[in-house]
Parts: C-alpha cells; sequence; structure tokens
C-alpha cells in the first residue's frame, strides 16, 4: 500500500507528466495482486469481499469492520501527510 501512496503522490503531482498517473498506480495495483493473492488469498476490494463474509458468518464477519476501517484511515492519513508534505513545495514561477 505504501508504493501506491508513493506512486499516487509522484503521478499526480504538478510536475509529473499529465496523463500518465495510470501507469504506475496499474503497475502497483498488479504487484499487489500478484503478491499478496497467492499467500494471503487476498481481496483488495472490500466491497466484493463484503458479501461472502456475511454468507459465511462467524470469524469472517468479525473482521469485516477491520476490512472497511483499515484503508478509510490509510486514505485519510496519506491525505494529511501529502498535504503536509508537499505545503513547502515552491511554486512555480
Amino acid at each position: 500500500m505504501e508504493q501506491i501512496g508513493k506512486n499516487t503522490t509522484c503521478t499526480t503531482s504538478k510536475g509529473a507528466a499529465v496523463g500518465f498517473a495510470g501507469i504506475p498506480i496499474g503497475l502497483a495495483l498488479t504487484l499487489i495482486h500478484l503478491v499478496s493473492i497467492p499467500v494471503t488469498n487476498t481481496s483488495v476490494n472490500p466491497a466484493r469481499s463484503t458479501g461472502p463474509a456475511l454468507f459465511a458468518g462467524g470469524p469472517y464477519s468479525d473482521q469485516l469492520w477491520l476490512f472497511w476501517l483499515a484503508p478509510i484511515l490509510g486514505a485519510l492519513v496519506a491525505g494529511y501527510l501529502v498535504r503536509w508534505v508537499f505545503e513547502h513545495e515552491p511554486q512555480p514561477g
């Protein structure tokens, strides 16, 4: 996830080439799928995992709150961190 944050930050800043943001973001997502699915059977889409967890019940539905809360908190932290890091970026011109 850290790599996705780095890729998103580097490709969406004002100095990045226009129109190329999807390439590193997509490659980072591909890497997550290639590495984590064979190891932990990862699903990177909380909406897709909610239905099976609710039908399976038991320990799966007990962990569901974390599967939704962790990405939301991570996004908030990343948003504030990017704003804080690039707040002092020199303005062009």
